[in-house]
Protein backbone atom coordinates (compact mmCIF):
# COMPACT_ATOMS: atom_id res chain seq x y z
CA UNK A 1 0.00 0.00 0.00
CA UNK A 2 1.52 3.31 -1.05
CA UNK A 3 2.00 6.15 1.37
CA UNK A 4 -0.75 8.27 -0.20
CA UNK A 5 -3.16 5.43 -0.95
CA UNK A 6 -5.74 6.38 1.65
CA UNK A 7 -4.66 9.90 2.51
CA UNK A 8 -6.63 12.56 0.65
CA UNK A 9 -5.17 15.87 -0.46
CA UNK A 10 -7.47 17.71 1.98
CA UNK A 11 -6.33 15.60 4.93
CA UNK A 12 -2.70 16.07 3.95
CA UNK A 13 -3.14 19.83 3.81
CA UNK A 14 -4.93 19.80 7.18
CA UNK A 15 -2.12 17.77 8.73
CA UNK A 16 0.56 20.05 7.26
CA UNK A 17 -1.23 23.10 8.64
CA UNK A 18 -1.80 21.43 12.03
CA UNK A 19 1.92 20.74 12.46
CA UNK A 20 3.08 24.21 11.39
CA UNK A 21 3.95 25.41 14.91
CA UNK A 22 5.89 22.25 15.73
CA UNK A 23 7.78 22.40 12.43
CA UNK A 24 8.64 26.05 12.88
CA UNK A 25 9.90 25.45 16.41
CA UNK A 26 12.07 22.45 15.60
CA UNK A 27 13.53 23.50 12.28
CA UNK A 28 14.14 27.16 13.09
CA UNK A 29 16.26 26.05 16.03
CA UNK A 30 17.86 23.24 14.04
CA UNK A 31 18.95 25.72 11.38
CA UNK A 32 20.59 27.89 14.04
CA UNK A 33 22.29 24.84 15.58
CA UNK A 34 24.17 24.01 12.38
CA UNK A 35 25.17 27.54 11.37
CA UNK A 36 28.88 27.50 10.52
CA UNK A 37 29.04 23.73 10.73
CA UNK A 38 29.79 21.50 7.78
CA UNK A 39 29.55 18.11 9.44
CA UNK A 40 27.54 16.42 12.16
CA UNK A 41 29.80 16.47 15.21
CA UNK A 42 29.29 16.16 18.98
CA UNK A 43 28.28 19.81 19.31
CA UNK A 44 25.62 19.48 16.62
CA UNK A 45 24.30 16.31 18.26
CA UNK A 46 24.20 18.00 21.67
CA UNK A 47 22.19 20.86 20.17
CA UNK A 48 19.89 18.41 18.40
CA UNK A 49 19.32 16.55 21.66
CA UNK A 50 18.29 19.78 23.39
CA UNK A 51 15.94 20.69 20.54
CA UNK A 52 14.18 17.31 20.63
CA UNK A 53 13.85 17.25 24.42
CA UNK A 54 12.43 20.77 24.53
CA UNK A 55 10.02 19.83 21.71
CA UNK A 56 8.60 17.23 24.13
CA UNK A 57 9.85 14.20 22.25
CA UNK A 58 10.90 12.95 25.69
CA UNK A 59 14.33 12.15 27.10
CA UNK A 60 14.22 8.38 26.51
CA UNK A 61 13.06 8.67 22.91
CA UNK A 62 15.46 11.55 22.20
CA UNK A 63 18.43 9.49 23.42
CA UNK A 64 17.35 6.63 21.16
CA UNK A 65 17.20 8.97 18.16
CA UNK A 66 20.60 10.52 18.96
CA UNK A 67 22.15 7.07 19.40
CA UNK A 68 20.86 6.02 15.98
CA UNK A 69 22.34 9.13 14.36
CA UNK A 70 25.66 8.61 16.15
CA UNK A 71 25.80 5.09 14.73
CA UNK A 72 25.24 6.45 11.25
CA UNK A 73 27.93 9.09 11.73
CA UNK A 74 30.38 6.38 12.85
CA UNK A 75 29.42 4.10 9.96
CA UNK A 76 29.42 6.71 7.20
CA UNK A 77 32.45 8.57 8.63
CA UNK A 78 31.39 11.95 7.23
CA UNK A 79 27.85 13.24 7.35
CA UNK A 80 27.22 16.84 6.38
CA UNK A 81 24.84 19.07 8.28
CA UNK A 82 22.96 19.55 5.01
CA UNK A 83 21.90 15.89 5.34
CA UNK A 84 20.78 16.19 8.95
CA UNK A 85 17.10 16.87 8.21
CA UNK A 86 16.85 13.77 6.02
CA UNK A 87 18.73 11.60 8.52
CA UNK A 88 16.52 12.81 11.38
CA UNK A 89 13.41 12.12 9.29
CA UNK A 90 14.56 8.59 8.47
CA UNK A 91 15.44 7.73 12.06
CA UNK A 92 12.17 9.06 13.51
CA UNK A 93 10.22 7.17 10.84
CA UNK A 94 12.14 3.97 11.62
CA UNK A 95 11.51 4.41 15.34
CA UNK A 96 7.77 4.83 14.83
CA UNK A 97 7.61 1.83 12.50
CA UNK A 98 9.17 -0.37 15.19
CA UNK A 99 5.90 -0.07 17.10
CA UNK A 100 4.58 -3.21 15.44
CA UNK A 101 1.03 -2.09 14.78
CA UNK A 102 -0.65 -1.27 11.51
CA UNK A 103 -2.06 2.17 10.82
CA UNK A 104 -5.85 2.14 10.56
CA UNK A 105 -6.93 2.95 7.03
CA UNK A 106 -10.53 4.04 7.63
CA UNK A 107 -13.36 4.32 10.15
CA UNK A 108 -14.42 0.70 9.83
CA UNK A 109 -14.95 -1.89 12.55
CA UNK A 110 -13.55 -5.43 12.69
CA UNK A 111 -15.76 -7.98 10.97
CA UNK A 112 -17.85 -10.13 13.28
CA UNK A 113 -17.94 -7.56 16.10
CA UNK A 114 -21.25 -5.77 16.61
CA UNK A 115 -21.64 -3.60 18.52
CA UNK A 116 -18.03 -2.41 18.58
CA UNK A 117 -17.63 -0.84 22.03
CA UNK A 118 -15.25 2.09 22.57
CA UNK A 119 -14.66 3.30 26.13
CA UNK A 120 -13.08 6.76 26.18
CA UNK A 121 -10.89 7.83 29.11
CA UNK A 122 -8.78 10.89 29.97
CA UNK A 123 -8.64 13.85 32.32
CA UNK A 124 -10.96 16.85 32.03
CA UNK A 125 -9.99 19.49 29.51
CA UNK A 126 -8.10 17.33 27.01
CA UNK A 127 -10.88 17.40 24.42
CA UNK A 128 -12.38 14.03 25.34
CA UNK A 129 -16.05 14.84 24.68
CA UNK A 130 -15.21 16.71 21.49
CA UNK A 131 -13.20 13.73 20.30
CA UNK A 132 -16.20 11.46 20.98
CA UNK A 133 -18.45 13.76 18.95
CA UNK A 134 -16.02 13.79 16.05
CA UNK A 135 -15.61 10.01 16.22
CA UNK A 136 -19.39 9.62 16.06
CA UNK A 137 -19.43 11.89 13.01
CA UNK A 138 -16.77 9.87 11.20
CA UNK A 139 -18.35 6.50 11.97
CA UNK A 140 -21.76 7.74 10.86
CA UNK A 141 -20.22 9.17 7.70
CA UNK A 142 -18.75 5.70 7.09
CA UNK A 143 -22.28 4.29 7.20
CA UNK A 144 -22.23 2.94 10.75
CA UNK A 145 -25.05 3.29 13.27
CA UNK A 146 -23.66 4.90 16.43
CA UNK A 147 -24.90 5.11 20.03
CA UNK A 148 -23.34 7.38 22.65
CA UNK A 149 -23.29 6.73 26.40
CA UNK A 150 -22.95 9.67 28.83
CA UNK A 151 -21.24 7.88 31.74
CA UNK A 152 -19.45 10.98 33.06
CA UNK A 153 -22.29 11.57 35.49
CA UNK A 154 -20.16 13.51 37.98
CA UNK A 155 -20.33 16.65 35.84
CA UNK A 156 -23.62 17.96 34.48
CA UNK A 157 -21.65 19.95 31.91
CA UNK A 158 -20.10 16.78 30.51
CA UNK A 159 -23.48 15.12 29.99
CA UNK A 160 -24.91 18.27 28.42
CA UNK A 161 -21.91 18.69 26.13
CA UNK A 162 -22.23 15.11 24.91
CA UNK A 163 -25.99 15.60 24.40
CA UNK A 164 -25.28 18.63 22.22
CA UNK A 165 -22.80 16.60 20.17
CA UNK A 166 -25.37 13.80 19.75
CA UNK A 167 -27.82 16.33 18.29
CA UNK A 168 -25.17 17.95 16.14
CA UNK A 169 -24.09 14.63 14.65
CA UNK A 170 -27.64 13.23 14.76
CA UNK A 171 -26.90 10.05 16.69
CA UNK A 172 -28.84 8.72 19.74
CA UNK A 173 -27.54 9.00 23.29
CA UNK A 174 -28.20 7.17 26.57
CA UNK A 175 -28.26 9.48 29.59
CA UNK A 176 -29.27 9.30 33.24
CA UNK A 177 -29.62 11.96 35.90
CA UNK A 178 -26.66 13.81 37.37
CA UNK A 179 -24.87 11.67 39.99
CA UNK A 180 -26.14 8.36 38.62
CA UNK A 181 -23.90 5.32 38.75
CA UNK A 182 -21.59 5.59 35.69
CA UNK A 183 -21.41 1.81 35.36
CA UNK A 184 -25.21 1.70 35.21
CA UNK A 185 -25.19 4.17 32.32
CA UNK A 186 -22.56 2.12 30.49
CA UNK A 187 -24.57 -1.07 31.04
CA UNK A 188 -27.79 0.52 29.76
CA UNK A 189 -25.95 1.94 26.75
CA UNK A 190 -24.53 -1.40 25.65
CA UNK A 191 -27.83 -3.18 26.37
CA UNK A 192 -29.64 -0.62 24.21
CA UNK A 193 -27.03 -0.99 21.44
CA UNK A 194 -27.57 -4.75 21.38
CA UNK A 195 -31.35 -4.27 21.17
CA UNK A 196 -31.00 -1.68 18.37
CA UNK A 197 -28.32 -3.69 16.56
CA UNK A 198 -26.02 -0.65 16.62
CA UNK A 199 -22.63 -0.90 14.93
CA UNK A 200 -20.62 1.31 17.29
CA UNK A 201 -21.00 2.30 20.95
CA UNK A 202 -18.90 5.16 22.34
CA UNK A 203 -18.96 5.57 26.13
CA UNK A 204 -17.75 8.76 27.80
CA UNK A 205 -16.24 8.38 31.28
CA UNK A 206 -15.34 10.71 34.14
CA UNK A 207 -12.24 12.82 33.71
CA UNK A 208 -11.14 13.57 37.23
CA UNK A 209 -7.44 13.91 37.92
CA UNK A 210 -5.44 10.85 36.90
CA UNK A 211 -3.97 10.39 40.40
CA UNK A 212 -7.40 9.80 41.98
CA UNK A 213 -7.63 6.10 42.78
CA UNK A 214 -11.44 6.20 42.94
CA UNK A 215 -11.55 7.29 39.30
CA UNK A 216 -9.45 4.31 38.25
CA UNK A 217 -11.67 1.99 40.27
CA UNK A 218 -14.70 3.48 38.52
CA UNK A 219 -13.17 2.75 35.12
CA UNK A 220 -12.61 -0.87 36.14
CA UNK A 221 -16.22 -1.11 37.31
CA UNK A 222 -17.51 0.22 33.97
CA UNK A 223 -15.40 -2.28 32.07
CA UNK A 224 -16.61 -5.15 34.25
CA UNK A 225 -20.34 -4.41 33.84
CA UNK A 226 -19.98 -4.01 30.07
CA UNK A 227 -18.34 -7.45 29.96
CA UNK A 228 -21.46 -8.97 31.52
CA UNK A 229 -23.21 -8.19 28.23
CA UNK A 230 -20.30 -8.62 25.81
CA UNK A 231 -17.43 -10.65 27.33
CA UNK A 232 -14.67 -9.21 25.12
CA UNK A 233 -15.83 -5.57 25.40
CA UNK A 234 -14.81 -2.82 25.48
CA UNK A 235 -12.98 -3.60 22.27
CA UNK A 236 -11.21 -0.26 22.33
CA UNK A 237 -10.15 1.67 25.44
CA UNK A 238 -9.20 5.02 23.99
CA UNK A 239 -7.05 7.39 26.06
CA UNK A 240 -7.38 11.02 24.95
CA UNK A 241 -4.37 13.25 25.61
CA UNK A 242 -3.82 16.96 24.99
CA UNK A 243 -0.63 17.30 22.92
CA UNK A 244 -0.20 20.91 24.04
CA UNK A 245 0.54 19.76 27.60
CA UNK A 246 3.74 18.03 26.46
CA UNK A 247 5.36 15.98 29.20
CA UNK A 248 2.21 16.12 31.31
CA UNK A 249 0.49 14.11 28.57
CA UNK A 250 3.19 11.46 28.93
CA UNK A 251 2.63 11.38 32.70
CA UNK A 252 -1.11 10.97 32.18
CA UNK A 253 -0.42 8.12 29.77
CA UNK A 254 1.70 6.39 32.43
CA UNK A 255 -1.06 6.69 35.02
CA UNK A 256 -3.91 5.53 32.79
CA UNK A 257 -2.03 2.66 31.14
CA UNK A 258 -1.07 1.39 34.60
CA UNK A 259 -4.69 1.52 35.80
CA UNK A 260 -6.68 0.25 32.81
CA UNK A 261 -6.07 -1.67 29.60
CA UNK A 262 -5.63 1.27 27.24
CA UNK A 263 -5.12 -0.06 23.71
CA UNK A 264 -5.44 3.07 21.56
CA UNK A 265 -4.48 6.74 21.95
CA UNK A 266 -5.78 10.05 20.62
CA UNK A 267 -3.62 13.19 20.66
CA UNK A 268 -5.67 16.39 20.43
CA UNK A 269 -4.88 20.07 19.83
CA UNK A 270 -1.77 19.48 17.70
CA UNK A 271 -2.62 22.57 15.68
CA UNK A 272 -2.35 24.86 18.70
CA UNK A 273 1.05 23.79 19.96
CA UNK A 274 4.74 23.58 19.11
CA UNK A 275 4.91 20.40 21.20
CA UNK A 276 3.88 17.99 18.46
CA UNK A 277 7.03 15.99 19.18
CA UNK A 278 5.10 14.41 22.06
CA UNK A 279 3.40 12.15 19.49
CA UNK A 280 6.80 10.59 18.72
CA UNK A 281 7.67 10.13 22.39
CA UNK A 282 4.32 8.63 23.38
CA UNK A 283 4.24 6.25 20.41
CA UNK A 284 7.78 5.09 21.16
CA UNK A 285 7.53 4.78 24.95
CA UNK A 286 4.18 3.08 25.36
CA UNK A 287 4.04 0.85 22.27
CA UNK A 288 0.31 1.60 22.16
CA UNK A 289 -0.90 2.77 18.76
CA UNK A 290 -1.73 6.43 18.37
CA UNK A 291 -4.95 5.96 16.39
CA UNK A 292 -6.34 9.50 16.17
CA UNK A 293 -4.86 12.99 16.07
CA UNK A 294 -6.67 16.31 16.28
CA UNK A 295 -5.28 18.99 13.96
CA UNK A 296 -8.08 21.57 14.00
CA UNK A 297 -11.57 22.43 15.21
CA UNK A 298 -13.61 21.07 12.28
CA UNK A 299 -15.09 17.58 12.49
CA UNK A 300 -12.86 16.46 9.63
CA UNK A 301 -9.80 17.60 11.60
CA UNK A 302 -9.89 14.49 13.75
CA UNK A 303 -7.74 12.24 11.59
CA UNK A 304 -6.67 8.63 11.70
CA UNK A 305 -2.98 8.71 12.55
CA UNK A 306 -0.66 7.53 9.81
CA UNK A 307 2.99 7.32 10.84
CA UNK A 308 4.44 7.84 7.36
CA UNK A 309 2.20 10.84 6.71
CA UNK A 310 2.96 12.34 10.11
CA UNK A 311 6.72 12.20 9.60
CA UNK A 312 6.37 13.39 6.01
CA UNK A 313 4.33 16.42 7.11
CA UNK A 314 6.68 17.15 10.01
CA UNK A 315 9.65 17.37 7.63
CA UNK A 316 7.92 18.84 4.56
Amino acid sequence: MGIFSFFSKEKKESLDKGLEKTKASIFTRLSKAVVGKSKVDDEVLDNLEEILVTSDVGVETTLRIIDRIQQRVARDKFLGTSELNQILKEEIAALLMENNTEDTADFSIPSGIRPYVIMVVGVNGVGKTTTIGKLAYHYKKAGKSVLLGAADTFRAAAVEQLRIWSERVDVPIVMQSMGSDPASVAYDTVKSAIAKNSDVVIIDTAGRLHNKINLMNELSKIRNVVQKLIPDAPHEILLVLDASTGQNAIEQAKQFTAATDVNTLALTKLDGTAKGGVVIGISDQFKIPVKYIGVGEKMEDLQLFNRSEFVDSLFS
